[in-house]
This record gives structure tokens, C-alpha cells and sequence, in this order.
């Protein structure tokens, strides 16, 4: 099963980190974090070279997520058949585009995904079939809306069976509202508005790639903002430093 997808239906928040394919993936997902968000279109990572921080994680807490450089077909298998659970398209900006991203990313009768076999990551099934609807059933769909035309058709973007969460890409969204990094503008927190409005409409988790500088996250929370990540370096680094202050030197 899908933790993230339980917490999400429960009306609680998933907060996340970033994911790497350097450093220790095993520990990091068991800090408490729900989910690792690996990024694939900004970084100079190729998908398929996922698969050994993704496998580290299996049994964790957090439960890995892709982000993948555009809404193609291949990119999206590639990220599924390393074991994401959640799958992350930036600029989804139609209808049209929606619901590529979700025939994609689904098995038949409900999507093209190509198949490889029962891998695990959702649990055990009585047989293919059933795994297909589980699959089918338990994997996170994450479109990001970054652009004015992606406010300009949310309704019909939303209105696409399967999305679970609208992520708001925070630095293009902002640039493309006032043409500057102000997420403090009037002009872009009526946009957060108008997306968590949308959401709560159709039935879908309003969420944020990361938490922009000067907002807060509990206000965030508090108007419907229930998928996130932070910076998980700082945090360690005061735990560390609180761990090294105990001991008498």
C-alpha cells in the first residue's frame, strides 16, 4: 500500500525532503520524513540511476517520488520501473496534458503503461490482475501547474480522473505572476488561493514543490497546502549540534 496516499485521504500532511542518489537513502527515509522527492529535471541525474537509492529504501517510513523532466511516455516508465510510488510532471498546463500524464502512468484498462511484472513496492497481490488494480489504485499522480495558462484551464486539468495531488512549482509560478521572485505579492498569494480553491473543489491535495522563503508553513497547511518538502541539512545540523552539547568534553 501507499502510506503517502493514506495520510493525504486522511486529511493529514505529507512533508517530504529531497532524495539523492549520493549519500545514504536508508537512513535518511527513516528520520520521519513521509516521503524522498527525486528530482530528475533539475538535477544532472538520469532516471535509471535511481534504482540503487530507491531499492535502499524498501520497508522505510518515506516512500520514494520522481520528478521527471517532461510528460513523455518513456520517462515515466522508467521512473515507475525503479520503484517510484509517486510520479511528479512538471508543467502540465491542459486538460490534454492531464490526462496524458495519467494514461501513462497507469496499466490498462485505465492508462498505456507498459508492463514488467509484479515488482512489490505496493505489497503482495492474489494475482496480475489484482496487482494491475493496485498499482493502478495506489500510485500518486502529481501534475504541476507553474504558468498562467495552467490557472487559466485548472478546472479542466483538475477535472481528470486520477490526479491526487496539484503541485505548485513555487519559482515559476511566482515569475509568471509578477515576474519576479515576490512570494509575498498580493498578486501571488491570490494565486495560491485560486489553486487551493480549485482543489478543494474537485477533491484534490494542493501542495508545493518546496516552501518559498518568508511563508509560513503551518499557514500554508491551514489553507489546504498538505503536500510539501523541506530542507532536511539544517534540521540534522541542529540535532547533531544538540547531541554534541550533551557530552561532557
Amino acid at each position: 500500500m501507499n502510506a503517502v496516499k493514506d495520510l493525504l485521504n486522511s486529511g493529514k500532511t505529507a512533508i517530504g525532503t529531497a532524495g539523492s542518489v549520493f549519500g545514504d537513502m536508508a537512513m535518511l527515509a527513516d528520520t520521519g520524513f513521509d516521503f524522498l522527492l527525486f528530482d530528475t529535471q533539475h538535477t544532472p541525474v538520469e532516471i535509471k540511476q535511481l534504482k540503487p537509492a530507491i531499492e535502499a529504501m524498501k520497508d522505510k517510513k518515506a516512500k520514494p517520488i520522481v520528478r521527471v523532466s517532461a510528460n513523455r511516455d518513456d520517462l515515466i516508465c522508467f521512473a515507475l520501473d525503479v520503484g517510484a510510488m509517486g510520479i511528479v510532471v512538471p508543467m502540465i498546463n491542459t486538460r490534454e496534458e492531464a490526462e496524458a500524464m495519467i494514461r501513462a502512468c497507469k496499466y490498462s484498462p485505465d492508462g498505456d503503461r507498459s508492463h514488467a511484472g509484479p515488482r512489490g513496492e505496493f505489497g503482495e497481490a492474489a494475482d496480475y490482475r489484482s496487482y494491475l488494480d493496485m498499482v493502478n489504485e495506489e500510485l500518486l499522480i502529481i501534475p504541476m501547474i507553474e504558468t498562467r495558462l495552467a490557472i487559466d484551464n485548472i478546472d479542466e486539468i483538475l477535472s481528470v480522473p486520477g490526479i491526487d495531488v496539484l503541485l505548485i512549482g513555487p519559482s515559476d509560478l511566482s515569475i509568471e505572476l509578477g515576474g519576479s521572485l515576490d512570494y509575498t505579492s498580493n498578486t501571488y498569494q491570490r494565486g495560491l488561493d485560486t489553486i487551493a480553491a480549485a482543489c478543494k473543489k474537485h477533491g484534490v491535495v494542493p501542495g508545493m514543490y518546496f516552501i518559498p522563503p518568508d511563508l509560513d508553513p503551518n499557514d500554508l497547511v491551514a489553507r489546504g497546502f498538505k503536500f510539501f518538502t523541506q530542507p532536511w541539512a539544517i534540521w540534522a545540523a541542529q540535532g547533531i549540534e544538540k547531541g554534541l552539547s550533551g557530552i561532557d568534553r
